[in-house]
C-alpha cells in the first residue's frame, strides 16, 4: 500500500508564518524608536532600554504560559489572546509620557508577542508536519519571523517620517489585530494515544532531570542576548558610531544618506540574510547532528562579532556585519525547537521550548538592559559587546555534550 506524504506547505504553517511575519516586524522596529523617544522626553538611553528589555524579559515569561494555555485550551485562543495583548501594549504605550508607564506597558507587548509567537506557532507547526518535513517547516516558520524584520525598521523610519511615533504605535496595533482574519484556516491535528499517556507533570520531570535539557537552556541564553541587544541598540550605535555615508556611493542612490537611515537598514538587512540562514538550518538539521549545528552557529557570531568590534565602523562594515549576522540570526530557532521535539516528543513541545526559551528571554532583558545601562555609564556600547562574544563562546561549547537520542530511547 503507498504511503501518504504529508505536503510541507500546510494550511497551519502559512497562517503561522504570516502572523509571525508581522508580529516580529513589530517587535523588530523597537530599536528605531530608541532616539526619538528618548529626545522627545529627554531621557537618559537606558530608560527605554529598560521597556525594551522588560517587554524581552516578559515575552520569555509568557512563552511557557500561553505554550500551555495553547495545549490545555486551544491553540487559536492562544493565539487570540496573544494577539489582544499586542495591540493593547502598544495602544496604551502611544499614550505613555513617563519611563515607568512605558515600562509596564511592554509588559503586555512581552506577552502578546509570547501569544502570537515561536512557543505556540512552532508547536502546531511540528504537530502539522511529518517526521520528514518538520525540521524545514520549522525553519520556513521560524523565517518568517525574519521576513518581518526585513520591513518592519523601515516601515516604522518611513511612518515616522509623517507621522509621530505615538500614531506609529496605533497602526501597528491596528496590523497585529487583522492578522487575526488569516486564523480559521489554522487548525492543528490533536494529540495522538500514545502522546496522551503522559502528563504535562511527568514530561516536566523528566526533562529537568535530564542535563541534556539543562545544557540546550543555558547555550540558549547567549541567542537572546545577542539578539536583544542588537535590535535594541544596533540603529543607534550606527546612527552616532559610523563613519559618513558617500553622497556618490551605492547607499546614497539608494536614498540612504544618514546612519539613522543605514541604522533601519541595518535591521533590514539582517532579517533579510536570515531568512537564507534559517531554511538553510531547518534543512540542515535534517540531515546532520543539531547540537554540532548549533555549536557551529553560536561559534561563527562570536567570531563576526569580535571582527565587527575590532575594526573601524564603516557603512561598508555595517553591511557586511548585518549579513554575515543575519545569516546566523534566528537559524538556532528551528534546530533548538526541533532538537526539544525530537528528544521528548511533540505533545509539551509548546511548554518544553517555552521554558528553553526563558532562558532566551532573560538573555535578551540582560542584553537591551545592560546595552542602555553601561552606555550611559561608560558613554558606548564597547563593554556590553565583549559581554556578547563570551557569553557566545560559551554556547558553542555547552552544545557539545548534549545526548541526541529521543528520551524513551535513552537509558534509564
Amino acid at each position: 500500500m503507498e504511503q501518504t506524504r504529508t505536503p510541507l506547505f500546510t494550511p497551519v504553517l502559512i497562517v503561522g508564518c504570516i502572523i509571525m511575519m508581522l508580529g516580529f516586524s513589530i517587535r523588530a522596529s523597537f530599536g528605531v524608536f530608541q532616539i526619538p523617544i528618548a529626545e522627545e522626553f529627554g531621557w537618559p538611553r537606558a530608560d527605554f532600554s529598560l521597556a525594551i528589555a522588560i517587554q524581552n524579559l516578559a515575552w520569555g515569561i509568557g512563552q511557557p504560559i500561553f505554550g500551555a494555555i495553547a495545549e490545555k485550551m486551544g491553540d487559536r485562543k492562544a493565539i487570540i489572546l496573544g494577539a489582544l495583548f499586542y495591540a493593547a501594549g502598544l495602544v496604551l504605550s502611544s499614550f505613555a509620557i513617563t519611563p515607568g508607564e512605558h515600562q509596564f506597558y511592554e509588559i503586555l507587548v512581552g506577552f502578546g508577542i509570547a501569544g502570537t509567537g515561536f512557543g505556540v506557532i512552532l508547536a502546531m507547526v511540528g504537530r502539522a508536519t511529518s517526521d520528514e518535513n518538520r525540521s524545514m517547516a520549522l525553519g520556513i516558520a521560524t523565517a518568517a519571523g525574519s521576513a518581518g524584520q526585513v520591513f518592519g525598521a523601515p516601515a516604522a523610519e518611513l511612518l515616522l517620517g509623517y507621522f509621530p511615533w505615538q500614531t506609529v504605535f496605533v497602526i501597528f496595533a491596528a496590523v497585529m489585530l487583522l492578522s487575526l482574519f488569516a486564523l480559521p484556516l489554522m487548525r492543528a491535528p490533536m494529540a495522538t494515544r500514545s502522546e496522551l499517556e503522559d502528563s504535562l507533570g511527568t514530561v516536566l520531570k523528566r526533562a529537568f532531570r535530564d542535563p541534556s535539557y539543562t545544557m540546550i537552556f543555558l547555550g540558549f541564553f547567549s541567542c537572546g542576548y545577542q539578539l536583544g541587544f542588537i535590535t535594541a541598540h544596533f540603529p543607534a550605535f550606527i546612527t552616532e558610531v559610523c563613519g559618513p555615508i558617500s553622497g556618490g556611493g551605492l547607499l546614497a542612490g539608494m536614498g540612504i544618506t544618514t546612519t539613522s537611515a543605514l541604522g533601519a537598514l541595518s535591521i533590514a538587512l539582517i532579517g533579510l540574510s536570515n531568512i537564507g540562514g534559517t531554511i538553510l538550518a531547518g534543512y540542515l538539521g535534517k540531515r546532520h547532528s543539531k547540537k554540532y549545528l548549533l555549536a557551529g552557529i553560536y561559534a561563527g557570531r562570536t567570531v563576526v562579532a569580535a571582527w565587527f568590534i575590532l575594526t573601524p565602523m564603516t557603512p561598508t562594515t555595517v553591511i557586511i556585519f548585518s549579513l554575515a549576522m543575519g545569516s546566523l540570526w534566528l537559524a538556532t530557532v528551528p534546530l533548538t525547537s526541533g532538537l526539544v521535539a525530537h528528544i521528548f516528543g511533540l505533545r509539551y513541545m509548546g511548554t518544553l521550548y517555552g521554558i528553553v526559551f526563558f532562558s532566551h528571554q532573560l538573555g535578551s532583558f540582560l542584553g537591551v538592559w545592560l546595552g542602555g545601562k553601561l552606555y550611559d555609564v561608560t558613554g558606548d556600547y564597547t563593554l556590553v559587546w565583549w559581554i556578547g562574544i563570551g557569553v557566545g563562546a560559551f554556547s558553542a561549547i555547552v552544545h557539545l555534550p548534549v545526548r541526541e537520542k529521543p528520551w524513551a530511547a535513552q537509558p534509564v
